[in-house]
């Protein structure tokens, strides 16, 4: 189907809707209060504002009259009643008055008698309930005060006690390394000592070994076989053998009693060496003994001082823990100390 628009249609519906503006910006001029000037009364829009004006001017200015009438009315009130008080000071004294008592010229009016049911020494007893109230905070705080001055003391005799358990456990722990270190160079000391004795008879050992061999050489000597070769310059002073004539009984008999002489020596020498390191071990083991069995003895003084002074430091806690909490006549003085 074809969109065919006839000329006339289109003419037609640009005027309608031409008229439609018309009409929208006609209403939009009357309707607006801004812009609408048909039907409006400027006169009496200015007579409107002008009146305004005169009804604020006029209650400002009645605010004021009222403000100043109320501040002159508080004036001559405060001057009437001065006036009254001291009329009354000049003209009426208690001695003019008809309640004044001749014989009691201390009270400058009697009291005058109380109504039924009414409660004459209310005043007062509320005084004393007041200052029994202040008395008895004054006491709470003195105690309370009191109380935080001996926590203090407590918490600074407990520090003074853990730093004096503290300072003596160090030196237990000081004396127990000392102690330790004592024998750990006691035990570096004998073991030194048992491996010079043992090297010291591994030598003896050796020698003892060429001494043989030396002994097994001599009947060599004594047949007229040649050994130079095989003794080589072992030899004992001032013997010189040589190998186209035999020894002489007599210096055979010489070289084996020198040698005898010598062994018997080394074996003196070698028991004395071996005596001089067993006394010398018994010496260090006897020190390092009579060293550890002090500081034993020393540290069981120090753990008998430290459980003394550690019961005695309970015993106070605990006497001063039950005087805080012990409840005495004192306590249930305070309550019903008055008749209400």
């Amino acid at each position: 189907m074809l969109n065919a628009e006839l000329l006339s249609d289109r003419i037609a519906r640009t005027s309608l809707q031409r008229r439609r503006n018309r009409e929208t910006e006609r209403r939009e001029r009357i309707f607006n209060d801004k812009t609408r000037t048909i039907g409006v009364s400027v006169l009496m829009h200015v007579c409107g504002h002008v009146l305004y004006l005169y009804l604020d001017a006029d209650m400002l200015h009645n605010s004021k009259v009222a403000c100043i009438l109320h501040n002159r009315q508080m004036k001559e009130k405060q001057a009437m009643e001065k006036a009254v008080v001291n009329y009354r000071h000049q003209y009426q004294q208690p001695w003019s008055q008809r309640e004044y008592d001749l014989n009691n010229l201390g009270d400058a009016q009697m009291m005058l008698p109380g109504l039924v049911g009414e409660d004459l020494e209310s005043k007062s007893r509320c005084q004393r309930q007041r200052e029994q109230l202040r008395e008895w905070l004054s006491q709470q705080q003195r105690e309370q005060a009191a109380e935080r001055h001996q926590l203090k003391l407590e918490e600074q005799r407990y520090d003074h006690s853990r730093e004096e358990l503290d300072s003596k456990a160090l030196q237990l722990q000081n004396l127990e390394m000392e102690r330790r270190k004592a024998a750990a160079i006691a035990i570096k000391d004998y073991n030194l000592a048992k491996a010079e004795e043992t090297r010291r008879q591994e030598q003896a050992h050796n020698d003892q070994d060429n001494l043989a061999e030396i002994m097994n050489h001599m009947p060599g000597q004594l047949t007229g076989v040649d050994v130079g070769p095989s003794l080589g310059k072992v030899g004992v002073p001032g013997l010189c053998p040589s190998n186209d004539r035999k020894v002489r009984p007599e210096s055979l008999q010489q070289v084996i009693q020198f040698q005898k002489h010598q062994i018997e020596e080394k074996k003196v020498k070698q028991e004395q060496m071996t005596l001089k390191q067993y006394e010398g071990h018994d010496r260090i083991r006897l020190d390092s003994a009579r060293t550890a069995l002090l500081i034993e003895r020393q540290q069981a003084k120090l753990n008998k001082q430290l459980r003394r002074h550690l019961d005695s430091t309970n015993i106070k806690l605990a006497e001063t823990h039950k005087q805080q909490g012990h409840i005495d006549e004192s306590f249930f003085s305070k309550f019903n100390t008055c008749s209400r």
